[in-house]
């Protein structure tokens, strides 16, 4: 059983990673926005920087800590004996939980772009959304959408 944890440990981890990162792509629509009327602007690309998104975790972070609080438990629990053998159950629960929630949370990343553009109003604004698609200082795009809800396609 105990060979068995650290496969199913690792396994869930990578379920975690499984994010919906469709929301941040400006190539797909949630079902509230298909068939609803969305504002239309167009601008010029000023510049593009890549970032990345810190997509939130279905979990709250509990599969990752949990699972890295298990695996470490189980592993501290393996030396020593007595008070000794408590402490470092306890100290690898802890630091297995410290690592699986920073694991879980660097396979919710997302790379994407931040781009910068000026509308034909001449405001600048600066949308983020999924890098799965190449976009040009120069380059002619359109802003669909409002407010804190905007994709840019290009034109």
């Amino acid at each position: 059983m105990k060979r068995l944890l650290p496969v199913a440990a690792v396994s869930l981890l990578t379920l975690a990673g499984c994010v919906n990162t469709s929301p941040y792509s400006g190539d797909v629509y949630s079902g509230n926005q298909a068939k609803a009327s969305q504002n239309v602007t167009y601008g010029t690309v000023v510049a593009v920087r890549p970032v990345q998104i810190q997509a939130d975790s279905r979990t709250g972070g509990l599969l990752g800590g949990g699972t890295g609080a298990l695996i470490g438990g189980v592993l501290g629990s393996q030396i020593g004996g007595g008070s000794g053998k408590k402490i470092a159950t306890a100290a690898g629960a802890i630091g297995g939980a410290v690592a699986g929630t920073a694991a879980e949370d660097r396979a919710n990343r997302i790379n994407a772009v931040e781009l910068e553009i000026r509308t034909e109003s001449g405001n600048d604004i600066v949308v983020v959304q999924k890098a799965d698609r190449q976009f040009q200082p120069g380059q002619k795009v359109r802003l669909i959408g409002s407010g804190s809800n905007v994709s840019v396609a290009p034109y």
